[in-house]
């Protein structure tokens, strides 16, 4: 605890503690934030690593850090911050160069948006709107709130969004530096601060299995080669009574979504994603449709939502912690 505490008491570091509790920076980010020289900046980063109060994760040639919220480590950091008087001359102007590297990220993400606008929108324009998709997501996700959420293939980070109101903390993965520049601006605008997008591939996830309430895949498996592959990645990271939800097309035949947007499968049968989810370990089985409501001609696609549950629930042991088990045991 002595050790924590002394790496945190520092004025740069703990500067550095408030900002990183609040986006993932990079040591550019910081080092105009702070008004600070790289080596410096890069030499306060590697004591706060050592402490385990922060995270680093490499997004290609870029090294993103963020606030460890989910060690012990990173929660005392996260506890001393909430003593810290906001209204710090210092810390505000902080905050205030921590806005300008948001609202930058923001430009950034809407000129990527904008150029690929159009070819999201054709697609769009051929099913159910997607406000009706998200209602049926979250009718069929539960009552209950979620410890923890992971979104495959997050994109603009929407079902983060869209979930935030039910989620602890929540992980967004994708393999598009861009498309995580959009949800990251989309989550800063939204003001989410427990939810945080990663660089990763669906085959080799960032992420600890065992551990999420929740995971969706949303419009992903028709752009991969191997998708039953992608629902078992997926189903290792379910915590014990976790729902698995895949959002995606059923069957059709438009082939200008193979040809023009790269969809390598043109929707799949229940039967095919159920086959998977039992292989997978999973139960409970359900499939809704949610058909396009235009009548005006063929070529219209029908969204569907699958979900299956991790058959696994934890108990209370009186002689140890609680266990993981299955309904069988």
């Amino acid at each position: 605890m002595v050790e924590h505490l002394k790496s945190a008491a520092e004025p740069s570091r703990l500067r550095m503690l408030k900002l990183l509790a609040e986006a993932d920076l990079t040591v550019s980010d910081l080092t105009t934030i702070l008004g600070q020289s790289q080596p410096r900046v890069s030499r306060h980063l590697k004591l706060l690593l050592e402490a385990r109060l922060i995270r680093r994760r490499q997004e290609g040639s870029w090294a993103l850090f963020r606030l460890a919220h989910d060690s012990p480590q990173g929660a005392l950091a996260a506890d001393i911050l909430t003593r810290i008087d906001p209204a710090d001359p210092v810390l505000a102007r902080d905050a205030e160069r921590l806005a300008d590297v948001k609202r930058r990220r923001r430009d950034e993400a809407s000129a990527y948006f904008s150029a690929n606008a159009e070819s999201w929108d054709s697609i769009r324009s051929l099913h159910v709107p997607e406000r009706k998709v998200e209602q049926a997501l979250v009718r069929l996700a539960g009552d209950r709130p979620f410890n923890a959420m992971l979104d495959i293939g997050t994109g603009t980070g929407r079902m983060l969004e869209v979930f935030a109101p039910r989620f602890r903390s929540a992980v967004g993965i994708d393999t598009n530096r861009n498309m995580l520049n959009v949800a990251r601006a989309n989550l800063d605008a939204a003001g989410l601060v427990n939810a945080e997008v990663r660089m990763g591939d669906v085959f080799n996830m960032p992420v600890e299995r065992d551990a999420f309430d929740l995971v969706t895949i949303h419009q992903v498996l028709h752009f991969l080669d191997d998708p039953a592959a992608a629902v078992a990645q997926a189903a290792r990271s379910l915590a014990p009574g976790g729902r698995l939800m895949i959002i995606d097309f059923a069957p059709h035949d438009l082939e200008f979504l193979r040809e023009e947007h790269q969809h390598h499968r043109l929707g799949f049968d229940t039967e095919t994603v159920a086959s998977w989810f039992e292989t997978a370990g999973l139960e409970n089985i359900r499939a809704e449709a949610l058909p396009s409501a235009k009548s005006d001609g063929d070529g219209q696609l029908t969204v569907m939502i699958w979900s299956a549950d991790d058959p696994r629930y934890v108990i209370a042991d009186e002689n140890g912690p609680a266990r993981d088990t299955t309904e069988a045991a």
